[in-house]
């Protein structure tokens, strides 16, 4: 059997040495693929991001358990430089363009590891998936809608050809109009050949994308499945997709035990 693009085995990070934020998490994104990691606030998933492209240490932060692999080969605690050259780009949350450079300094940033003529070929491409920047390659980043800057965002990341590419939050904070257009620039990249992890809240967006899905909560993945399954939960949709009153105060587990106890009280 073909080994997974990305395997994530049994991972356990520490901040300072005190605080355990992922416990035992095991997360698999198969090859040309798209794949969505759903999760509130304080979850881990940020954390796990930073597991998988080696920016921990930046806040302290390392694997204590566990391992982290591409194509079958182990890269926990490798640098993020390393990590890039494996074939895997991120997307942080925010976005955290360089906001007094222009559309296309950016883009140029992220491919720094390419060579001249394919990075070039890059930004041309990039231009042709998002035409809007191609209109605007000469703005100030910091200018820009939010739209726009999560489209720089992401073609920045695409700059340096990766096979996986990290989205954290792409969503958070536009417009649904807008939210429509990332998941399409999400169907597009994948339909290019670049697998995708996806991290969000936005859980009715995720799951409409993606093939597979997890659901992590403290540090731990608590469900997983077939994205059409997921969608499909009752716990999952009363929690994540707004299908109950009251669920925003209450955590998925939360309610799969709830509706356990009714159950057994019935």
């Amino acid at each position: 059997m073909t080994a997974p693009l990305l395997a994530v085995r049994n991972l356990e990070v520490v901040y300072s040495d005190v605080i355990l934020v992922l416990r035992g998490v095991s997360l698999e994104v198969p090859q040309n693929s798209v794949v969505a990691l759903l999760g509130a606030n304080g979850a881990g998933k940020t954390t796990l991001l930073r597991a998988i492209t080696g920016l921990l240490g930046i806040q302290r932060g390392r694997c204590t358990k566990g391992r982290v692999e591409v194509d079958g080969m182990e890269v926990t605690n490798a640098t993020a430089p390393a990590i890039v050259r494996h074939g895997l780009a991120q997307v942080m949350e925010g976005r955290r363009l360089f906001a007094e450079l222009t559309v296309e300094e950016n883009l140029r940033v992220g491919g720094f590891t390419q060579p001249a003529a394919e990075a070039r070929a890059r930004q041309d491409h990039i231009y042709g998936m998002f035409p809007r920047l191609a209109e605007r390659r000469g703005a100030i980043a910091g200018y820009l809608s939010g739209g726009e800057q999560q489209m720089v965002a992401i073609g920045r990341a695409l700059m340096s050809a990766p096979r996986l590419l990290l989205l954290d939050e792409p969503s958070l904070g536009l417009a649904p109009k807008v939210v429509d257009q990332v998941r399409e620039i999400i169907a597009t990249i994948h339909a290019a050949g670049t697998s995708v992890l996806l991290v969000e809240q936005n859980a009715t967006m995720a799951l409409s994308v993606a093939r597979y899905g997890y659901v992590m909560e403290h540090g731990k993945i608590v469900r997983d499945g077939p994205s059409a399954e997921l969608a499909e939960d009752q716990d999952v949709r009363e929690f994540y997709l707004g299908g109950g009153a009251g669920a925003a105060q209450r955590s998925y587990r939360d309610v799969k035990t709830y509706r356990r106890k009714k159950r057994w009280s019935a």
